[in-house]
């Protein structure tokens, strides 16, 4: 999937209204928290599309009329697609109904049960009790299914919009976030397991999904600039200055947020996404990731024909980068797969916008050059789950077997008739090959439709332990192996 079409998904609300919950369950709220939410939030609050709950009307009145109007029709300008060909008319009109129903109520304050989770996890003093904690008062956590031997539960809860993790030596977690606008810290003070403390080191920033760490700096990226915070584990707590790295990048919004890393080569890699769905920007500095100094400087191409990639990592071994793409939309519910792809080196092309899933031919652009010019993936993930964060395994509490082995959050469709995603894959690997991708946890997505939260990024502990980050719960979740 991509950004710019979750993006979409909820900016058919956004381009909306304003709305809330309502106290009786309306026959438009699965709809919604199916499709919309996570872009405009579990309670209209706003994410990556604009709040509903703020009482400004963007696209004329909410009435029903309007609203199955703009729904249908999508707005192009912003970066909606129109939800007619994946939405019937039946459930357009339940969501018009819901929208237009919510837009007079009063903001809804968050379920008590998100208080309740991180209150009795701090009256908890073992990890187990913690977990355990965690795992009662909120809901949903016994529907996870994992590998024998392993648990998932609740790291950090109230980490709106959380995005991009970096772990840092001292094991702060920094995550990044999406219209929250905040940078956090995760701060598990007496190393039991659970966060202790989630600090907002900075607020009011753009959409700063990216966070990396170099010589004790943490860099964020926002959509159209990297601000760096020095000697941050010393700093977090104080809401700390930063310095301007690059302010030059690219302002769209559609795929314009962007992810950052910093390589086994010490330079910071950053992507440029395509400005669209599919569109031909070869000569410019879209679709591509790139490269610099850090300190801005010698600002070079990487790579290209990367539609929008979101997450990037290198391998431990051969230092050989890996990096997931999502594939366009409005190509079927079937095609084309989201991609997994290996950059060894500098200067290879990767197909977009000629050619996806490194066999299908782009309708328009596909008789310009052939699919066998490119790179092809070294694995296809699957029409439309969105492969965003992923992480080599590198700790040794997980059985062996999982040493060096690649997870793939998957964030999950927004526009096919059955949605697909909502896991973290794994891909095993031999030699560097690619010779399975399998679930490693299944469960954020539950009943078909039933959408519980959505993966973003994977990071690994100290201890071997994995985190989650969750922007649709705002969550970070954390894996052990308890298993023999």
């Amino acid at each position: 999937m991509n950004k710019s079409l979750r993006l979409a998904a909820l900016v058919c609300l956004s381009a909306l209204a304003p709305l809330t919950s309502h106290a009786a369950v309306h026959p438009g709220d699965k709809l919604y928290q199916a499709n919309c939410a996570s872009c405009h939030g579990v309670r209209m609050e706003g994410a990556v599309g604009p709040s509903l709950v703020d009482q400004t009307w963007l696209h004329g009145a909410p009435t029903k009329a309007n609203l199955i109007k703009i729904i249908g029709k999508g707005v192009a300008d912003k970066g909606m697609p129109p939800w007619s060909p994946t939405l019937s008319s039946t459930q357009i009109a339940l969501l018009a109904d819901y929208v237009a129903a919510g837009a007079a109520a009063p903001a809804k304050a968050a379920p008590a049960a998100s208080a309740a989770a991180s209150t009795t996890a701090s009256a908890a003093h073992t990890p187990a009790e913690k977990a355990a904690a965690s795992e009662k008062t909120l809901p949903g956590m016994s529907g996870f299914k994992l590998p024998k031997g392993f648990r998932i539960a609740v790291y950090a809860d109230k980490v709106e919009t959380a995005r991009a993790m970096a772990v840092s030596d001292s094991g702060v977690v920094y995550v990044g976030s999406r219209k929250a606008g905040k940078v956090y810290a995760l701060v598990d003070e007496n190393k039991d397991g659970v966060a202790d403390k989630v600090v907002t080191i900075a607020e009011g920033l753009q959409n700063p999904i990216g966070v990396t760490l170099l010589n004790g700096s943490l860099y964020v990226a926002e959509v159209s600039r990297i601000i760096r915070f020095d000697n941050i584990d010393a700093s977090y707590a104080k809401k700390p200055a930063y310095k301007v790295v690059k302010d030059d990048l690219p302002k769209d919004g559609w795929h314009g947020e962007k992810f950052i890393r910093t390589g086994p080569d010490g330079k910071i890699y950053v992507p440029i996404g395509a400005p669209c769905n599919t569109c031909n920007k070869e000569e410019q500095p879209y679709s591509k990731i790139w490269r610099m100094n850090a300190d801005g400087s010698n600002f070079e191409e990487y790579a290209r024909g990367i539609r929008n990639t979101v997450g990037f990592a290198w391998h431990p071994l051969s230092k050989e980068m890996w990096f997931t793409d999502n594939g366009p939309d409005m190509m079927g519910d079937n095609t084309p797969s989201c991609e997994l792809n290996v950059a060894p080196k500098a200067g290879l092309h990767f197909g977009f916008p000629y050619c996806h899933g490194g066999v299908l031919p782009d309708p328009e652009f596909g008789k310009l050059q052939a699919c066998e010019q490119f790179v092809a993936p070294v694995a296809k993930l699957g029409p439309h789950v969105a492969p965003l964060g992923l992480a080599f395994y590198t700790g040794t509490q997980f059985p062996q077997q999982y040493r060096n082995n690649l997870f793939v959050a998957e964030h999950g469709s927004w526009n096919r008739e059955n949605k697909i995603g909502y896991k973290v894959s794994l891909v095993t690997l031999y030699n560097s090959k690619v010779v399975s991708t399998t679930t490693f946890i299944d469960g954020f997505l539950r009943d078909g439709d039933d959408v519980v939260g959505r993966p973003v990024d994977i990071a690994v502990l100290a201890d071997g332990s994995m985190l989650i980050s969750d922007d649709h719960g705002g969550r970070v979740y954390r894996v052990t192996y308890e298993g023999k």
